[in-house]
């Protein structure tokens, strides 16, 4: 099989066993493609596969979280991969929930080498900088790489970064896998899920990295760690802190499904939680047409 497989979709939709299966039905090996899966030690607040079941995956907790990874490393990586991967006959399985990732392997969808040396201003300062020149700017304010190509795009050209557009040229033969769910159904999927990672050891697990001190990207961007920290600090109760976990995870499966509705040609398929079995074998059914 040529083709690139790629697993998308809101959180709780089930990627990660979706892509199990088809691995081993496609004779594929799994790429991660969420941005927070990336780094070692933060599994079950970004619900890390447990089980391999041998099937390779590549791109998965080989990152400290202390260490900066961008989507121009994920790039270069990903397509890497994917190359080795195509020549030994094998089937790319990219999985995940940060559609940047995916789009920015699978596309033409090219970075700027050259960064100008902004070592003379804080993160605040280009932050600043950035907000002036780009109202539209989405940049988080501790994320100095991005805001330094964004400063540099734009002295540049004199364009917004917001406005800078990808190609829409497609590199690859890919098949887009959509996984979806009724907002109720989901939404109270997500709340029995944040439950079921308190019992698996996600209050031991975030009070570690709070410990720790470290406050990277890879820390404060999950959802799980940032919203249990007041607990700690004895600002909020722990349901409180839980609620917000339920909360911003809800409305997080919300963004996710209008990003990758509007930015790719995804086939949709409807999660059946009761027999997700025919799930599988839905969009097996539907590669194999395709093919």
């Amino acid at each position: 099989m040529s083709k690139v497989i790629v697993i998308a979709g809101p959180t709780a939709t089930g990627k990660t066993e979706l892509s199990l299966f088809l691995a081993k039905q496609l004779n594929g090996e799994i790429i991660n493609a969420d941005s927070t899966q990336v780094y070692k030690g933060i599994d079950i607040a970004t619900a890390k596969v447990e089980d391999t079941q041998g099937i390779k995956h590549y791109l998965l907790s080989f990152k400290d979280i202390n260490e900066d990874y961008t989507v121009c490393d994920y790039q270069k990586d990903a397509r890497k991969i994917i190359d080795d991967l195509l020549k030994q006959n094998k089937t790319p399985i990219l999985v995940g929930g940060t559609g940047l990732y995916i789009k920015a392997v699978l596309y033409d969808y090219n970075f700027d080498n050259e960064i100008k040396d902004y070592s003379n201003l804080s993160d605040e300062e280009l932050y600043i900088r950035v907000t002036k020149l780009d109202v539209n700017n989405k940049i988080h304010p501790n994320n100095r790489r991005r805001l330094e190509r964004a400063l540099s795009y734009m002295e540049s050209t004199n364009k917004p970064f917001s406005a800078k557009e990808p190609s829409e040229k497609l590199l690859y033969n890919t098949l887009f896998i959509g996984l979806e769910a009724p907002r109720e159904v989901l939404y109270d999927y997500i709340n029995k899920r944040v439950d079921k990672m308190v019992k698996a050891g996600l209050l031991d697990e975030s009070k570690k990295i709070y410990d720790s001190g470290i406050r990277s990207k890879a820390v404060m961007t999950p959802i799980g760690y940032k919203e249990l920290f007041p607990y700690f600090d004895g600002k909020v109760s722990l349901e409180e802190a839980l609620n917000l976990i339920k909360q911003n995870s809800r409305h997080y499966a919300k963004r996710q499904f209008t990003w990758f509705k509007n930015q790719m040609n995804f086939k949709w398929f409807e999660t059946n939680y009761d027999d997700f079995n025919k799930t599988e074998k839905d969009v097996l059914e539907y590669i194999k047409k395709e093919n």
